[in-house]
């Protein structure tokens, strides 16, 4: 018997706002361009590219070009984006650890 498996698509189950938020804020704690591009275009994709591109000022080509994962989009092309999908982007300082302290008893 063959085993028939799907390539997984992460745009199927980004349906709610929280899931797309939270599937964005793991993306950016990896600070990696190309990987925030390839998962906007995801988001993209969930929120349907025709309506993202248009609200970004986009062809929908160009839109799928910025977010392929491939190229280095323009920020001010991210940023668009971002707020095409319905959010905004946020600064928040760094958490560093703290040191631990060892007490003697």
């Amino acid at each position: 018997m063959t085993l028939k498996t799907e390539k997984w698509d992460v745009s199927r189950h980004l349906d709610t706002d929280e899931k797309i938020a939270l599937f964005l804020e793991a993306i950016f704690e990896e600070a990696d361009a190309a990987t925030i591009a390839a998962a906007l275009g995801e988001v993209a994709r969930a929120k349907g590219m025709s309506k993202v591109a248009e609200d970004a000022g986009l062809s929908k080509e160009g839109l799928d070009s910025a977010l392929s994962g491939n190229g280095s989009p323009e920020f001010g092309t991210i940023l668009r984006v971002i707020k095409a999908v319905g959010f905004d982007l946020r600064v928040k300082p760094q958490v560093t650890p703290m040191p631990e302290i060892n007490v003697a008893p």
